[in-house]
C-alpha cells in the first residue's frame, strides 16, 4: 500500500511539474517575440517597448519645442543639464511610462515636459520607458542603501 501511495505522489508530482514548464517550442516562440520588443508590456497600460526605437525617439527633435530628450537629461539620461532635472537611466520603465503619460494628459505639469510630451503615442511612450530603463544609471532603491 505505501508504495502505491508513493508511486502516485511522484506521478502526479511529475504531472504537474510537466504543466508548469515551458516546452523547448515554447521558449523559442517567447525568445523570438522579445527581439522585437524588449520590455515588457507597463503597469500604464502601455504595449511592450522597443529599445532600439527609444534610443532613436530620444536623440530625435521635437517639432513643437526643438528638444530632444538627451538634450536635457544627457547621454543615455545620465547627464542632465540642470542639478534639478532628473537622471532618468536606470529609473523603471513604468514610472518613466506614467510620468509621460502624466505629462501628455495634463494631470502632471513642467513648462518644458508637458509640451515634450504632447504629441507622444502610447508606443512611443513605451519605447521611450524601455530604453531609459535599460541604460545603466547611479539611481539605487532604498532598500539597497546601507
Amino acid at each position: 500500500m505505501t508504495k502505491q501511495i508513493l508511486a502516485i505522489a511522484l506521478l502526479t508530482a511529475a504531472v504537474a511539474l510537466a504543466g508548469c514548464s515551458k516546452s523547448e517550442e515554447a521558449t523559442a516562440e517567447g525568445a523570438a517575440a522579445e527581439g522585437a520588443h524588449e520590455a515588457k508590456s507597463s503597469s500604464a497600460g502601455l504595449p511592450a517597448g522597443d529599445i532600439t526605437s527609444g534610443e532613436k525617439l530620444a536623440s530625435a527633435k521635437n517639432a513643437k519645442t526643438g528638444q530632444a530628450c538627451i538634450d536635457c537629461h544627457g547621454a543615455e539620461g545620465n547627464a542632465p543639464i540642470d542639478a534639478t532635472y532628473p537622471r532618468l537611466a536606470g529609473q523603471y520603465d513604468d514610472y518613466i511610462a506614467h510620468s509621460l503619460q502624466g505629462y501628455r494628459d495634463g494631470r502632471r505639469e513642467h513648462a518644458l515636459m508637458s509640451s515634450q510630451a504632447a504629441g507622444l503615442t502610447d508606443q512611443q511612450i513605451a519605447d521611450l520607458a524601455a530604453y531609459f530603463g535599460s541604460r545603466a544609471g547611479s539611481l539605487r532603491d532604498l532598500q539597497n542603501v546601507q
